[in-house]
């Protein structure tokens, strides 16, 4: 079975070119991914009778933190790693190409927000910032560079220059997206009050146990009067996905053409739910060819019939079943 390349995963115009693809991805995966060739074994699971993507088992995330999810002869290019407390066992993505990651987000980016040469961009993330192999980083790092604009930087916690060329920004009145973590975006509008309704604040990332966590309507109605803007946008991705949804308000996310969220029963992790049921997200994401395309998350959402999709929060990681089907 041919492997797809980057032009036919990043070229998908369809529901049916997606489903071809993934078919194929999987098949690729299923023999050349010792971790996931193991699980899905341990599963039962006939490789050959796979038909459909929603016959299609997925990967539970925590393989991340305890082996090598890898479907690639090479060696690691840039291994990602999460973020998380002392002590705490984090996630490792081992990435063998990197040009998928960097061609998903520069491609995405441009079908969400139209080309990057046009934007200030401002990144607010003192976490991120303060240790190594955050895939966040890598990819702010590389629009910064793509906007091909001095103005475009990262601020850490020099929150009163960030202030000053916010209204540069508006004076010059140029198109500019803040993206920040969530604590830093809360902290920043603590201290300053701006009315900037052309800015585009996107925040990413959670509160990193800096503040107590907060619900979506309450934070992006804290930060909509902070920045004086009528929208938050969001940015939903993480260290073992090299794709990214983004959502332009609402908390309503929309994925690029080679992803796809579907939803499980969180008693049944096999048994996929229908739209409008909430769920524990399920993530195909075809950028993912040498590791693993098909991630069961620990996080609960709901999908809209129009693919659309709602992240509700998370669960705890003893309801993900079938970790003990890998031994090792």
């Amino acid at each position: 079975m041919n492997i797809p390349g980057k032009q036919q995963v990043f070229g998908i115009e369809s529901e049916a070119q997606f489903d071809t693809v993934a078919l194929q991805v999987f098949g690729h995966q299923a023999k050349h991914n010792a971790v996931y060739a193991q699980f899905l074994e341990g599963l039962g699971t006939d490789i050959e009778a796979i038909t459909g993507i929603a016959q299609i088992p997925f990967l539970p995330i925590e393989f991340f933190k305890s082996h090598e999810v890898l479907s690639s002869d090479k060696p690691a290019e840039v291994i990602f790693t999460s973020s998380g407390t002392t002590g705490m066992i984090t996630s490792r993505h081992l990435v063998a190409d990197i040009g998928w990651y960097t061609e998903s987000f520069r491609k995405a980016f441009g079908l969400f927000y139209g080309n990057i040469e046009g934007y200030t961009i401002l990144a607010l993330l003192p976490s991120y910032l303060e240790r190594e192999g955050s895939s966040l980083i890598y990819m702010a790092d590389d629009l910064i560079k793509q906007s091909q604009n001095p103005d475009s930087g990262f601020y850490l916690y020099n929150h009163e220059e960030l202030y000053q060329q916010i209204l540069r920004q508006q004076q010059l009145k140029k198109p500019t997206l803040l993206i920040g973590v969530t604590f830093a975006l809360l902290d920043f509008t603590e201290k300053y009050q701006i009315d900037f309704p052309e800015l585009i604040v996107m925040e990413t990332g959670g509160m990193k146990g800096r503040r107590k966590e907060m619900i979506r309507e309450e934070l992006h109605d804290t930060l909509c009067k902070g920045f004086g803007v009528k929208h938050i946008h969001s940015e939903y991705g993480m260290t073992e996905l090299l794709s990214q949804a983004y959502s332009k308000g609402d908390g309503i996310f929309e994925c690029p053409p080679w992803m796809k969220i579907v939803t499980r029963d969180t008693n049944d992790p096999l048994d996929k739910l229908g739209f409008g049921r909430t769920g524990g997200i399920n993530i195909i994401d075809l950028a993912n060819i040498n590791s693993c395309s098909f991630i069961a998350t620990q996080d609960l959402g709901k999908v809209q019939p129009n693919g659309r999709f709602e992240v509700l929060g998370r669960f705890d990681h003893s309801d993900i079943r079938g970790c003990n089907l890998l031994i090792g």
